[in-house]
């Protein structure tokens, strides 16, 4: 849950030009590239609002998330990422994030020196601290400054709201770090007694529904939130509402219309799920693939691991293929939980040792993984569908 809580907190604020309009609306498309230009020009046209510089350096970061596979793993699977040792971000990349972010810092410090009581700056630095912290604990893996910065930015949040109580947006962080601290196992939520947070799962996901419900400007960010929260919590029937609408106000997101498959798969439906998949597909046949994320082999992965579900084997199986035979083509977690599913079919149709070929492949490709260690099992005992 640490993972979630450093990768998927987005803060955003009012759009007030033509340019972070449109940067906005790049943003939830998940199509950084254009969402990026977007916000660079905005940063041109009013290089002195704090505001401007935090939505360039979440847009570099979040871009960097994608090309991971970390964003889709994470929002549409509810599944811990397969990642390398940490996220590998160019030096030019660090090199811009780092100073905007600076940037909006200190333009949002100096108004507060100013004035102390000036809400939107005390919210601006609140949004840099907790950038800062996902890039310290994605990035550098240097979780103790991560922590440091995360808790800033809750006492931040906490002050804007103590000066203006009908601050909804602000709870977006209070929610997130009390859900995510009392969700972790008891001996680990010592963590959130570091950084001054006990945790409160319940409270704090009243406080994210909240915010989805009544937020202006983290209304968004909040209902993405939920859809992965309600999947971990088992909850199709209360995600799929929230994840249409994202779809509705955002549809070239391909990862929204992968998200709604799995939803849909986990009510029971798999008509609808597979219709999502198709949704996914006819994205990519217009051309419109969130700048090169969204292939045709995650497409047929999507569409065979819903299959497999469903135990249609013979269809997943030709569909996985399609989608594990071109190594590279997808982030290295899709990749291998493709092989894994293959392997697992193989298992069901007593063909033990191209199971054992499909799991060994894992290990190769992501050792140490979750994913391999779950494919060790299987390597020492075939597949059993127990469902």
């Amino acid at each position: 849950m640490m993972r979630i809580a450093a990768g998927l907190i987005l803060f955003c604020s009012v759009a007030m030009s033509q340019n972070i309009n449109k940067g906005f609306d790049h943003f939830y498309n998940f199509e950084f590239d254009q969402a990026i230009t977007e916000f660079r020009g905005a940063v041109k046209a009013s290089p002195k609002e704090a505001e401007r510089h935090n939505y360039l350096a979440r847009a570099l970061l979040y871009r960097e998330m994608l090309k991971s596979g970390m964003l889709e793993s994470q929002l549409a699977t509810g599944a811990n990422p397969v990642r390398r040792s940490k996220l590998e971000v160019p030096p030019n990349v660090e090199e811009e994030f780092t100073a905007a972010l600076q940037t909006a810092m200190e333009l949002s410090q100096a108004r507060i020196d100013q004035d102390p009581k000036d809400t939107r700056a005390v919210y601006a630095l609140c949004i840099s601290y907790g950038l800062r912290g996902n890039w310290n604990f994605l990035v550098r893996k240097a979780y103790f400054d991560a922590l440091k910065d995360l808790t800033s930015s809750r006492k931040l949040g906490n002050q804007a709201l103590e000066l203006d109580p009908t601050f909804v947006d602000a709870k977006l962080i209070q929610g997130v770090h009390d859900y995510v601290v009392g969700s972790l196992p008891r001996y680990m939520r010592m963590l959130g007694f570091l950084g001054g947070v006990r945790g409160d799962r319940e409270g704090g996901l009243k406080r994210i529904e909240e915010v989805a419900a009544s937020g202006r400007m983290n209304e968004v960010d909040a209902k993405m939130l939920l859809g992965m929260i309600y999947r971990r919590e088992k909850r199709p029937e209360a995600a799929i509402p929230l994840v249409q609408q994202l779809i509705r106000k955002f549809p070239r997101n391909y990862i929204f219309h992968l998200e709604l498959a799995q939803m849909w798969a986990d009510a029971g439906d798999g008509v609808k799920a597979l219709a999502a998949v198709d949704s996914m597909e006819n994205l990519l046949k217009k051309g419109i693939n969130s700048n090169g994320a969204l292939v045709q082999e995650k497409v047929d992965y999507a569409r065979g691991n819903i299959q497999f579900w469903y135990r249609e084997y013979d269809k997943a199986l030709v569909n996985l293929h399609r989608a594990a035979d071109h190594p590279g083509r997808m982030d290295l977690h899709t990749e291998a939980m493709a092989w894994l599913r293959i392997g697992q079919l193989h298992d069901v149709n007593r063909r033990r040792d191209k199971a054992l070929q499909a799991y060994q492949r894992i290990e190769q490709i992501a050792p140490d993984s979750d994913v391999d260690k779950e494919a060790q099992k299987y390597r020492k005992r075939p597949f059993v569908r127990t469902d």
